[in-house]
């Protein structure tokens, strides 16, 4: 059996090449430049072993690299994204004239079904946000992060890493780093700025032995982890019977579904949650109109 061939190194340098484009125009996580680099280094060890030289990729040969992809128990969502990033790959090239034809213009991308994110109830979400207890050091800090989570939507990386100087309590609002350092401003809405103020008034003293810039401190007045709060989720969800299943990524999706719910405009939405692309705030459109049609179902005198 012959050894599979690896990629030339002419191959990997131009992959870096266009990885060092992507995060000075576009300013890329480092998981996002990861995700970029493996795709292209996974289609570059296809190419050679096809064979087929780098710059002179067919559309017969993208085509079939998805069909590989699929045979070999790659989900569509992860095939749509390696997809994309050899798309941006030859488009790049094209621009710096490496080559004249597009290979994958013409190739259809996966097809992907409907991702609805989980979500709960508004009256789930209020069960959570009263569960702890003001009068605890511990549970006063998780109100306070609860609250201020459903407030805005954060991603629970941005909760977690909030610095002191990231929230403006008098004017009511966050400043957050997201996504390739990305800088977005999110109101917090009165509810969260009374706890984020008892917070720092009783909790944050305590829990603050380090003088740390950090917002929401561990009881070791440390950074807190993800695992961490989501572990402090769930025992909130034990304590008032919620049976769904709740990460903090949940209040984000509830976040989001419930202003869409109450009539707010989908860009609005898509600026409070930091998305780059309005296509990926519409899956909420798809979250608000499946509830409607609960609600009709089981409601409805004549639905059945």
């Amino acid at each position: 059996m012959s050894k599979a061939k690896k990629p030339e190194q002419a191959e990997l340098d131009l992959i870096e090449r266009f990885i060092h484009f992507l995060l000075f125009e576009k300013g890329l996580s480092e998981n996002t430049r990861q995700a970029y680099q493996s795709d292209l280094i996974q289609f570059a060890s296809y190419c050679a072993n096809a064979p087929c030289d780098f710059y002179a990729v067919t559309q017969e040969l993208v085509q079939a690299y998805l069909v590989y992809l699929t045979e070999n128990g790659v989900k569509q969502r992860s095939a749509a994204r390696k997809f994309s990033s050899i798309k941006k790959f030859y488009k790049y090239l094209i621009g710096e004239k490496l080559i004249e034809r597009d290979p994958c213009q013409f190739v259809k991308p996966p097809k992907l079904s409907i991702y609805l994110p989980k979500t709960i109830t508004e009256q789930d979400v209020n069960a959570l946000l009263d569960a702890p207890s003001e009068e605890d050091t511990i549970e006063l800090r998780d109100k306070a992060m609860l609250e201020l989570l459903y407030a805005t939507g954060l991603r629970v990386t941005e909760l977690v890493g909030l610095t002191f100087q990231q929230v403006n309590v008098e004017l009511g609002v966050v400043r957050v780093i997201g996504k390739g350092n990305k800088e977005r401003l999110v109101p917090m809405g009165e509810l969260a700025q009374d706890l984020i103020t008892k917070y720092l008034a009783y909790s944050r003293p305590e829990l603050n032995k380090q003088q740390s810039e950090v917002l929401f401190l561990s009881n070791r007045s440390v950074q807190m982890t993800r695992q961490t709060f989501w572990h402090r989720i769930k025992h909130y969800c034990l304590r008032v019977g919620i049976s769904t299943e709740i990460s903090p990524h949940t209040l984000r999706h509830a976040f989001a579904t419930h202003l869409v719910n109450h009539g707010a405009d989908l860009r609005v939405v898509q600026s409070l949650l930091g998305h780059s692309d309005l296509s990926t705030t519409q899956i909420y459109t798809h979250v608000a109109k499946l509830r409607l049609q609960q609600l009709h179902q089981a409601h409805h005198p004549r639905s059945g």
